[in-house]
Formats: structure tokens, sequence, C-alpha cells
């Protein structure tokens, strides 16, 4: 397969939940969890004689949004009847916006190997959700679960910008990401709150004209995104190389079989006839709501990753990953100021175990057993010296499994604080160097690498209490003598 000989192209449409407490055009909750058809009022079901009322907490998201990727806001947005026939679909028509939506052009920039690339936003539109069709527990049955139609979602569409399956997982996460900081959707995939649909196709390289595209559908994981675009690019590429051609059509990715195939075919001029919808008035954004909006928005990821790097003279990869979300961030400053400690000491802490701490427990930031203040805590007592970054790590360990405790409970508690007295490590390196002279001899004779041995022999005898830097000083001038 000559990979190298094709050019893929891929554009993303985002499915976003808005985290209202309402749906778009009813009262009826949006929890997620409920008994099945519990959450699905008249409004919902498409009753006779009902009528749709906007959400103006959707439109406020929405224009939030709009804000964050530097896109057009509609002055004069539409909502539009998209019609068509699903078990799932109460009304036999979605309230979607087809011709002026939303939110109009907009960007975000990704780094992939390093390079940042911009992908470009066509469009963002406000729509309910369908209800969900289940096939369990049935037997050759198909059960309805109408609790999600009418729950809000933005729709994002990309310029078809990205190029492999790893600008498009960058692109996805740069914009789950963002949400989640504008706090506009919680982003939980495993709930289907963030879901993609996958426009893939092949040209070969050098061709102007695009090739004829497959969409892969509610795709709800980065990793399945990836998969499932890479084994997309491969099909289509054995299909036009063994002289087949590409159709137009719908396609599911099977994560078991790691597989897509197809739903539907999909052809160029799908007729959903879409009109405006007769019982929604259109809806008309001023500046003074827009200043409004911009006012309250919070400081962005890109805005906050270079703040930090400025700031706190952090690394590109620190900075990235402590604004990776904004509880992170707000944890890591929260250490900073608390702690007066430096930033960096700060970082790694935070980067290193307490990440891999959370990761094994497979927990989020904003539920970590150690809070902030007892993070700096632990930190201010490595650099005044109280313990040695060593003796730190299992401090850290207990505060985990202790939350309610103290970084100085711990460290009075099983005697840590460390030895930085030098008549009781002079001792010690006396001894070790008196049972060791074979050692002795071979540092003199220029052997340097011994010299972490009698390190090793100091700290052992002082259970790692000893002040790492007054045993290295204080060595040094006695195997000199």
């Amino acid at each position: 397969m000559h990979t190298n000989q094709w050019e893929v192209v891929i554009g993303l449409e985002i499915h976003t939940q808005l985290a209202t407490k309402s749906k778009i055009f009813s009262g009826a909750s949006t929890e997620y969890g409920a008994e099945p058809n519990t959450q699905a009022c008249a409004v919902d079901l498409g009753f006779p004689g009902v009528l749709p009322v906007l959400n103006k907490e959707a439109v406020h998201k929405a224009v939030i949004f709009g804000m964050a990727i530097e896109a057009q806001i509609a002055p004069y947005s539409v909502f539009a009847r998209k019609n068509y026939f699903y078990p799932d679909l109460p009304k036999g028509y979605q309230i979607s916006q087809m011709d002026l939506p939303i939110v109009g052009v907009g960007h975000l920039d990704i780094e992939v190997d390093g390079e940042t690339k911009r992908i470009g936003i066509t469009r963002a539109h406000l729509e309910e959700d369908a209800g969900k069709s289940l096939h369990e527990n049935f037997h050759g049955l198909s059960g309805i679960d109408l609790n999600r139609a009418g729950t809000p979602l933005l729709e994002i569409v990309s310029e078809p910008d990205m190029r492999s399956a790893k600008e498009a997982v960058a692109y996805m996460r740069k914009l789950h990401e963002l949400v989640r900081y504008l706090e506009i959707c919680d982003g939980n995939m495993q709930e289907g709150s963030f879901r993609c649909d996958a426009n893939v196709s092949v040209r070969p390289k050098g061709q102007q004209a695009f090739g004829i595209r497959a969409e892969i559908k509610n795709i709800n994981s980065f990793k399945f995104v990836e998969k499932a675009i890479n084994h997309e690019i491969e099909r289509q590429i054995e299909l036009i190389e063994s002289g087949g051609s590409v159709v137009q059509e719908t396609r599911l990715y099977d994560s078991v079989k790691d597989e897509t195939r197809s739903m539907r075919s999909k052809e160029e001029a799908n007729d959903y006839r879409y009109f405006p919808d007769p019982d929604l008035l259109p809806v008309e954004i001023d500046e003074a709501f827009k200043a409004q909006v911009k006012a309250a928005l919070p400081e962005l990821p890109e805005a906050k990753k270079q703040r930090f790097k400025t700031y706190y003279q952090l690394d590109n990869e620190s900075a990235s990953m402590l604004t990776s979300s904004r509880a992170l961030a707000d944890y890591f400053e929260a250490v900073v100021k608390t702690s007066a400690c430096e930033a960096k000491l700060c970082a790694n802490w935070i980067t290193g175990d307490l990440s891999a701490a959370l990761n094994k427990a497979d927990l989020d930031i904003s539920e970590s057993p150690v809070k902030a203040t007892q993070l700096a805590d632990l930190l201010v007592r490595i650099s005044d010296n109280t313990i040695s970054g060593k003796i730190a790590k299992k401090v850290f360990d207990t505060l985990w499994q202790q939350p309610n405790s103290s970084a100085d409970d711990i460290i009075d508690a099983e005697g840590l604080k460390q030895i930085t007295d030098t008549g009781a490590i002079e001792a010690i390196i006396d001894k070790i160097i008196a049972a060791n002279l074979g050692q002795v001899e071979q540092y003199l004779s220029g052997k340097d690498k011994v010299f972490g041995f009698f390190v090793g022999q100091v700290m052992k005898e002082m259970q790692g209490k000893a002040n790492p830097a007054e045993v290295n000083k204080m060595l040094l001038a006695k195997l000199k003598n």
C-alpha cells in the first residue's frame, strides 16, 4: 500500500452537550442516569398543541464558545426543522439550525509534533438531541429511551483542515479541553456529552479536488477516533488501488473488531426538507449581550499556558500539562501561592508524583485526596530542609492514604526530620570509611564512581534522614584527607 502517494483529508463534526439544567425547548431535566422515559415531557415527545420555548442559557453557552474561538456571533439566527423519520425521533423532525447558525467562522490552534497548526471552524449551531435506541435485553426487539430527546447540543463543524488521525485527535482533545474550561459542557464521553462524527477522504498527492468522503458516526473516545480514522484511511486507499471506488456513505466504527462498516449510503443531496420552525422566533443577539459575555470569559487555555511559561518560567511541556484542565491549573496556582516555593518544584510534584497517583487511582484532580494546601505544606518542608526529596515521597504516600493528616503530623509521628547535625553525620561517615578501606583505595586511585557507594552507605545507615548536600560535602572532604 503506497500511503505516501495519498493525502488524507479529515473534517470533524463534534456534538457537545451543553451543561444546562433543563432541555433546550422544555423545562424537563437533563440529569444523566434516570430511569428510561422519565425525563421526557409533552414538548420533548411532540404532543399535539404543545409549543417549544427556547432556553436562554443554551444561547448564552453557545455565545461563550463563539467568543472563545474568535468566531463571528450572528446578530440574527434561525431555528429550522430537519425532517427525517427514525424510532428515537418522536416529532418526526429535529429542531436544528441550517442557513443562519448562531456561531459563524472561527478557529482553533493545535500542536502536533512540536508544530502549531490552525484548524478552521466553519460554524457551530444549536440543536436538540434525539432519544436513544436500546438493543440489549429486548429479545429481537428494540427499546426506545426518550430521556435525551430535547437535550441541548452545540454541533461544532470544522473545516476539512486535518491531514492525519493524529491531527484529528489533537483537535478533538483541544476542543474537549476548551469546552470544559469554559464550563459549558462536562465533557463526559461515556455519557455521550461529547461525541464526534469524522468525515474522511483521500486524494492523490498534489490533487486539489477532494476525494469522495465517508462519514464515521458517533465516536465517543479519543482512542477510537484515531483507530477509526486510520482504519478508514487504509480501507479507502486499498479500495482505490485495487480498482474500486469510494462511495459516499455513513459508516459505523466497531471497536471490538477494529473496523468501520457501512450503515447507510448517503447521496450528495440528502433532502431533510429544512424550513424555519414556525413555533420559534429568530434569535437576536445585541452588542450589549455580547459585551456582557466577553467580560465574563475566563482566561483561555492558550493564554494561561503562555502566562505559565513567562510568569512561572515553566517549560512548554509542564505548562501544557498544567493547563490541560482548569481545575489542574487552579490547583498548581494554589500550591505556588500557599507554599511560596519555587514554581518549578511545585510543577514537578504535580506533573510527577501527584499525577501518577491520580492516574493509578483513575481520579480527576478535583477528587485528589491530597489537597493543594497539604501539598504546599509538604513542599515547604522540602524547601526548608526539614526533609529530603526522598523522604518527601514517603510523606506524600502517607498523606494520600491518610488525607486528614498534615505533612508536619506525619514527619513528627514517624520521626522523619532530616538530620543536619554535622557531628552525627561525621560519626557515621568515619564509621563507613573505616569499614570500607578497599573502596577508599579505589576512590583515591581515580575511580570516582565509588563515591556514590559511600553516599548510599551513609544514607542507609541514617535511614535516609541525613541532609544529602551535607553528606556529599563532608564525604568529599574526608576522602581527600
